[in-house]
């Protein structure tokens, strides 16, 4: 029963270090900006 405690921790630090790297992929993939590759801004002195 004392260890417990521990066990959940750890499973809350294994959940968050996947949740952390997931995010890191998906912040890199957001990044390259390669969706908005051929886009070309409108010229609003028109």
């Amino acid at each position: 029963m004392d260890n417990s405690i521990y066990y959940i921790l750890a499973g809350v630090a294994v959940v968050y270090v996947i949740i952390s790297i997931f995010s890191k992929k998906s912040s890199k993939r957001r990044k390259s900006r390669k969706f908005m590759d051929g886009y070309e801004r409108k010229d609003k002195r028109k």
